[in-house]
């Protein structure tokens, strides 16, 4: 049976997820769980990791080593930042280790952007850039990274030049159930309507100093001229994510087009997006690329 080298963990704001690693980065287990930063501050980080360790019987001596949200100022231990410009490498060298644990637990920091003009943070993304990229990443690559903070990353041979979070999941959460937009996507299922999508996203991208109209006309299109409430929900998350890609696409993009960073919907959301707007996007599952990071970052840690 193979014999497992280390333990990876993804940790996020509300999410946790673990993998039993092998030698050959191949996974033993995995585990998932709502027990993120959140939920682990007040059941202790520690016992939370444990018992997922227990779950999947991780030897006392293997290492294990976390990204994301556990290595915040209001995290487990904090991990600090490397800041921009910042070469991937530089996020292995700066593992914080967890002390009075008895076995080896590191955390990765995340990367910082300091420019008063343009202030901006990540936590967890750093590790899915390098493994989307690796270490000896070559030429220019814009990386688009969905999700509650959505990232848009700037990297020149191995090095985070800059990068921009847009809220576009949070603001389509709040807006589709706080705002008066929630009675025209209420009763929405599961039905797909991807002409209304695609139509949203090409007029917040070519008028996005509209964004607030385009959004309201969600509701009045539906009062005037009908409509689903799945038709309505495609324009509301259309419109905020064709606002996101006019920025992100507002300076040159590189001859490799996008790489999108992604899973389930969101990446399918993406694509239709950059379909839209007929712009290449080659797409990199989010689980593949974290679960990769942390293999590279482990190889680093414990075998330099």
């Amino acid at each position: 049976m193979t014999e497992p080298a280390y333990v990876a963990v993804d940790w996020g704001t509300s999410s946790f997820r673990l993998w039993l690693i092998d030698r050959a980065g191949d996974v033993l287990a995995e585990r998932r769980s709502g027990e993120g930063m959140l939920a682990a501050a007040k059941a202790g980080f520690a016992a939370v990791l444990q018992s997922h360790l227990a779950a999947v019987e991780a030897p006392d001596h293997l290492p294990v080593l976390v990204c994301g949200m556990a290595g915040a100022r209001t995290g487990w231990v904090e991990a600090g930042y490397v800041d921009t410009p910042a070469p991937l490498s530089a996020i292995l060298q700066q593992a914080a280790r967890v002390p009075g644990q008895v076995r080896d637990i590191r955390i990765l920091p995340g990367i910082a952007q300091r420019d008063p003009n343009t202030p901006d943070v990540m936590r967890g993304e750093e590790t899915q850039l390098l493994g989307a990229l690796g270490l000896d990443a070559r030429g220019e690559a814009l990386v688009c990274m969905p999700g509650t903070h959505s990232k848009w990353v700037r990297v020149n041979n191995g090095t985070v030049e800059q990068f921009s979070t847009f809220m576009t999941g949070e603001l389509f959460s709040v807006v589709s159930r706080e705002t008066i937009l929630s009675l025209a996507v209420v009763g929405a299922d599961d039905a797909e309507d991807v002409a209304s999508f695609k139509a949203a996203v090409i007029a917040a991208f070519e008028a996005p100093a509209y964004a607030a109209n385009l959004l309201f006309r969600a509701r009045s299109r539906q009062l005037l001229f009908g409509g689903t409430p799945a038709a309505a929900r495609e324009t509301v998350s259309g419109t905020l994510i064709g606002i996101e890609l006019a920025a992100g696409l507002s300076r040159t993009v590189p001859k490799a087009g996008i790489a999108l960073v992604a899973s389930g919907r969101l990446a399918m959301l993406y694509r239709l997006a950059f379909d839209a707007l007929s712009v290449s996007a080659a797409l990199l599952e989010a689980d593949e690329a974290v679960r990769r990071g942390l293999s590279m970052a482990a190889a680093a840690i414990w075998t330099r």
